[in-house]
């Protein structure tokens, strides 16, 4: 089977009746409101969806759409509101990073160059199999996935706009079909070069090829002062959208340096640090030398002077569950069975040449000042990494419970312990088992998370009601992670209809945004205290993302057979709260650890 052989054979992701999903709103807000708060949110509910109001229009207009033949999804257009549409900086904010397992470097003079070079022929081996569609179509518990975002990895980049971005990439009308580059773009000191990987006859470089192409880049990126053009991509959208035009208009060279990068494979960035621990590796990966990145490219690989790897993502087109399988494939299986599996010939060093921008004083202004504000930015979040060894994923299946209940059901009660009060909290559920399906955002406050959250600190409880509370939340849990993976969540949903209405609201009577967008259940709902998200791989360390609000503690957790390892992000205003928290979360996970164990 080709690699793109079930996309036409999966079903399209369902779009919910419209009075399922304000029940579902009301269920699933109700446990974070005051009674008054939820009085005034259902009445706006009510309103919103009754026969002649505001709801049925908007809906009528979401159902036309979808039944239209071109439409691949009801979301469709929301993706691309979601994502391109947001004016803040992507870097931090929205990119994700993966810290990569270690890997055995001993008897290398240059570790760096090594790594490097390894992750490279992997990578090339991996596009080369998906252009062929050789890479075997992912299927889970038997069911087929899509495998569309496997067409965004390689010489994808994001396109700042001045109201939403773009995306330039491969599959498109633009651009039919696999990619045509044959060049990476490296970053060193700050300066980007243009390395082939693939030669002029369509093979990929050789291991030594690439080696030898990676030290005469190690040695110019030393050779010579730093452009540094990347801190650009850490601007606000609006704000980077004018400056490129700019440096467009400046010189003609500049729209072919933009070209080099916007069009090549991926990125590579060579770093001169070793982190010191685990830590500074992922807050390296995260926001780093942001002059030595382009945080608009979909893929960059990560690597310092030790050999320790990582990737920076963008997020607008690639979520973490495919990240996720190319890193597993990238770091599975020696480099040699890489390059001869992707039909790698030696071919001499590859054609490297530097990617030089023209700048005047007023863009040199620009590039320092951006650099300023991102390591402010950058030291003005907090981070904190997370390793609980004593167990992990096989022992909390071996006392029958959900790995993913067990862990969310810990940071409910950490978060309680902390801050005195339970806030909303966010996860992201894959639906790629649907055409083109990315995530749903669940809501993990329930009913019985608040009862679970009580009983643990009840002084008079019984260990077996603080059991029968604690699997009771959790298959509260499990329940709800079902309905969205079914498609059957209310926030996108509505979040959409509110999209609608700002586009051509007017047109179809519904001039005004309807109250229920105002109303404490939805306000309250979406304003996350916890932004949660995993990813189980034994290829990798850490997984991390930034915090998402003033106030927002973002967990990336990444489950393990014989461990949980966890990064904690926050702005610097609420550090110590994160900090306590994270010594709550250890101590909740090995007590709720042990309360299943004493049956």
């Amino acid at each position: 089977m080709k690699t793109f052989d079930n996309e036409d054979k999966l079903p399209p992701v369902p779009l919910p009746a419209l009075e399922d999903t304000c029940a579902r709103f009301l269920e699933w807000s109700r446990p974070l409101l005051t009674e008054q708060e939820f009085a005034e949110t259902e009445a706006a509910v009510q309103e919103f969806g009754q026969a002649d109001g505001p709801g049925p229009k908007l809906h009528a207009d979401l159902v036309r759409y979808n039944a239209d033949p071109t439409t691949h999804s009801w979301l469709d257009t929301f993706w691309p509101a979601r994502y391109l549409g947001r004016r803040d900086r992507i870097a931090l904010n929205a990119n994700f990073f993966f810290l990569f397992r270690d890997t055995p470097l001993r008897g290398f003079a240059d570790p760096q160059v090594e790594r490097a070079a390894r992750l490279i022929t992997a990578a090339v081996n991996y596009k080369t199999r998906l252009d062929e569609e050789r890479l075997p179509a992912a299927v889970t518990r038997g069911r087929p996935l899509s495998m569309e975002q496997n067409k965004f990895l390689f010489s994808t980049t994001r396109i700042p706009g001045p109201v939403q971005d773009t995306v330039r990439a491969p599959y498109s009308d633009e651009m039919p079909g696999p990619s045509t580059a044959r060049h990476v773009v490296v970053f060193h000191h700050g300066n980007a070069f243009r390395m082939d990987v693939i030669g002029p006859g369509g093979h990929p470089y050789s291991l030594d090829d690439v080696i030898a192409g990676l030290r005469q880049v190690h040695k110019a990126g030393l050779a010579q002062p730093a452009t540094a053009a990347g801190h650009l991509t850490t601007m606000a959208r609006a704000e980077w959208a004018a400056t490129r035009q700019r440096l467009l208009a400046l010189n003609p060279g500049n729209a072919a340096a933009l070209d080099t990068i916007e069009t090549a494979l991926f990125c590579v960035c060579l770093e001169d640090l070793t982190p010191a621990d685990d830590l500074a590796a992922c807050d390296q990966l995260l926001h780093g030398d942001s002059g030595n990145r382009w945080f608009d490219k979909a893929v960059s690989l990560i690597v310092f002077a030790d050999g320790t790897a990582g990737i920076n993502v963008e997020h607008c087109e690639l979520d973490g569950t495919t990240i996720l399988s190319f890193v597993d494939t990238v770091l599975t299986g020696s480099p040699e069975e890489h390059a001869a599996q992707s039909g790698a010939v030696t071919q001499g060093v590859p054609a490297i040449e530097p990617v030089t921008f023209v700048l005047d004083d007023s863009l040199r202004a620009d590039i320092a000042a951006a650099a300023r504000s991102f390591a402010q930015f950058g030291a003005d979040t907090a981070t904190v990494t997370l390793s609980v060894d004593e167990f992990g994923v096989d022992e909390v299946k071996r006392l029958r419970m959900s790995p993913d209940a067990f862990a969310q059901m810990a940071y409910q009660l950490a978060h309680r312990r902390a801050k005195g009060f339970i806030g909303a909290t966010y996860e992201s559920i894959a639906t790629r088992q649907y055409l083109r399906g990315r995530t749903e955002a669940m809501r993990v406050v329930t009913p019985e998370v608040l009862r679970f959250v009580s009983v643990m600190d009840d002084v008079t409880a019984s260990p077996e009601q603080r059991r029968a509370a604690f699997r009771a939340a959790a298959d509260k849990h499990v329940e709800r992670a079902k309905q969205c993976q079914a498609g059957a969540a209310p926030e996108q949903h509505l979040w959409e209809l509110q999209l609608i209405q700002k586009r051509h609201g007017a047109a179809l009577g519904v001039p005004e945004e309807p109250r229920l967008y105002e109303t404490p259940g939805w306000l309250t709902m979406r304003d996350d205290y916890l932004s949660t998200s995993s990813a189980p791989s034994t290829s990798i360390r850490y997984f991390g993302f930034g915090a998402t609000s003033s106030r927002c503690i973002g967990i990336a957790y990444v489950l393990l057979p014989d461990r949980f390892n966890l990064y904690l992000s926050t702005p610097r205003p609420v550090a110590g709260l994160m900090h306590t928290f994270a010594e709550q979360l250890r101590a909740a996970l090995r007590e709720l650890r042990d309360l299943l164990e004493e049956r």
